[in-house]
């Protein structure tokens, strides 16, 4: 009884970022494996990564709903700090033929393109200085409800 408790309690309090996970050490590198997934009630299944400083992140998306791109399109888009993550949705908006990025912009430190239902992408980039970042999907409206904190210890 006393194991089913303590079964219950971390099932509850677990963080499902520590879940979606994994390190895997290449010789003196660290690369960090996350995968997020996203789905057709334009939600991720996590609302916080945690990575550390200076590791390479190994990122896949994976889009398990069923919709195509062209209807419900997700992708993966971790901004620089202090970009305001409305002003960049609204100006991603205008990027439709740039899997919604702006052209040009500054403002991005990594992103995937868009994918629909089914489909899957992997993108690998060096985690940036400790801090708070934000990600979101800047497919047209869906950032609202798709947006994240991806925190760099």
């Amino acid at each position: 009884m006393q194991y089913f408790i303590y079964l219950l309690f971390f099932l509850f309090i677990s963080n499902p970022a520590e879940k979606a996970t994994a390190v895997v050490e290449k010789g003196e590198q660290k690369v960090i494996e996350v995968v997020i997934e996203s789905n057709d009630q334009m939600k991720f299944d996590l609302s916080e990564i945690k990575v550390e400083a200076g590791a390479t992140i190994k990122l896949t998306l994976k889009h398990v709903g069923k919709l195509p791109k062209q209807a419900m399109g997700h992708n993966f888009v971790l901004l620089k700090k202090d970009v305001v993550l409305k002003d960049f949705a609204m100006e991603a908006i205008k990027a439709r033929d740039n899997d919604y990025i702006p052209e040009g912009t500054e403002d991005v430190i990594a992103h995937t393109i868009v994918i629909g239902g089914g489909e899957s992408t992997t993108i690998e980039f060096e985690a940036p200085a400790k801090g708070e970042y934000t990600f979101l999907c800047s497919f047209p409206g869906h950032y609202a409800l798709m947006n994240g904190k991806f925190i760099v210890e």
